[in-house]
C-alpha cells in the first residue's frame, strides 16, 4: 500500500521534538452540507449516502435553532449559527481519513450563505451553492428571525458589490470550483440574488451554473430533490476527476514540514 510521512514537531514540556508521522496514502475527500433556514440534516442524509459512495466522508448537523435545539429558534444569531459550520467543518477535517485539502462544502438557501462565509475562514476546495439566500451585514448579532421582513425583500432585489456583503467578498476571494443552482420559480431566493453571487464568483478554477426548470425554492417535489442530487453527484464527479489530473500533471511535491501537528 502506498505510504506518505510528514516530519512533525511534537510539543513537550516547553521544548519540541522530532518526530516523522507515516500513514496510508488513502485519504479521501470530506463533504461538509448545511442544511437551510427551517431545515435540517435529515434533508441531507440521502444526499450524503450518495456522496459517500463516490468515495467521500460526509458530515451533515443541525444548525443550532432547529431540530433538538429548536427552543432557540427566537434567539439564535449568525454569529451562532456560523460558529456551529466552523465546528462541524473542524470535525469533519479532524477525522484522520479526510484529505484537509480536499474539503467540499454544500449550502443550500441561508446554509448557502453560511458556507459561503466559511470559505473566507477555512480552505475549502469546491464550492456548491443552491439558492444561496443573503443577507444585509448589519446586526450581525441580532435574532436571524428578526432579520427577515420587507427590507430584506427590497434588498434581495438590488445589485450588490461583493465589499458591501461579507458573504460576496467570500466568494470574490475563492479560487476553488463553484456549483450555483437555482429554482425557476424562487420566491424567497429571487434571480437578482444569484446574479450577485455569480458575479462576485471573479477568480474561480471552475463555474458551473444551473438552473432546476419549474422547481421551487423548497424542492418540495421528490423529482426536483432527485435532480438536484444528480446535479451535484455529477458535478462532484467532474471536478475531483479534474483535480486528479491536475495532481498528475505537477511535479512530486517535497515533504511538507508541520510546525505544530499537534498543538501544545
Amino acid at each position: 500500500m502506498p505510504t506518505r510521512h510528514a516530519l512533525i514537531d511534537i510539543p513537550v514540556d516547553g521544548v519540541h521534538i522530532a518526530g516523522t508521522l507515516i500513514a496510508p496514502s488513502t485519504v479521501v475527500p470530506g463533504v461538509l452540507l448545511v442544511h437551510g433556514w427551517d431545515g435540517s440534516q435529515q434533508q441531507d442524509i440521502t444526499r450524503a449516502h450518495e456522496l459517500a459512495a463516490l468515495g467521500c466522508i460526509c458530515l451533515t448537523f443541525d444548525l443550532r435553532g432547529h431540530a433538538r435545539h429548536l427552543a432557540q429558534r427566537e434567539a439564535v444569531t449568525r454569529e451562532d449559527n456560523l460558529r456551529d459550520v466552523l465546528a462541524a467543518y473542524d470535525v469533519l477535517v479532524g477525522h484522520p481519513a479526510v484529505d484537509p485539502s480536499a474539503v467540499a462544502v454544500v449550502g443550500a438557501s441561508y446554509g448557502g450563505y453560511l458556507a459561503a462565509v466559511l470559505s473566507s475562514m477555512r480552505p475549502v476546495r469546491w464550492l456548491a451553492l443552491r439558492v444561496p439566500a443573503i443577507y444585509r451585514d448589519e446586526n450581525w448579532e441580532h435574532p436571524k428571525r428578526r432579520l427577515n421582513g420587507d427590507d430584506l425583500t427590497l434588498y434581495r432585489q438590488t445589485a450588490i458589490e461583493p465589499e458591501k456583503n461579507r458573504a460576496l467578498a467570500a466568494c470574490e476571494d475563492f479560487i476553488g470550483d463553484v456549483l450555483i443552482v437555482e429554482s425557476e420559480h424562487d420566491s424567497i431566493v429571487p434571480h437578482p440574488v444569484i446574479e450577485n453571487y455569480l458575479g462576485a464568483f471573479k477568480h474561480v478554477r471552475s463555474m458551473t451554473y444551473r438552473v432546476q426548470m419549474g422547481a421551487d425554492h423548497a424542492l418540495s417535489k421528490k423529482a426536483w430533490r432527485q435532480e438536484y442530487t444528480q446535479l451535484l453527484l455529477a458535478w462532484m464527479t467532474d471536478v475531483r476527476r479534474a483535480a486528479k489530473t491536475e495532481e498528475k500533471a505537477l511535479p512530486p511535491q517535497q515533504t511538507k514540514r508541520y510546525e505544530s501537528w499537534v498543538e501544545p
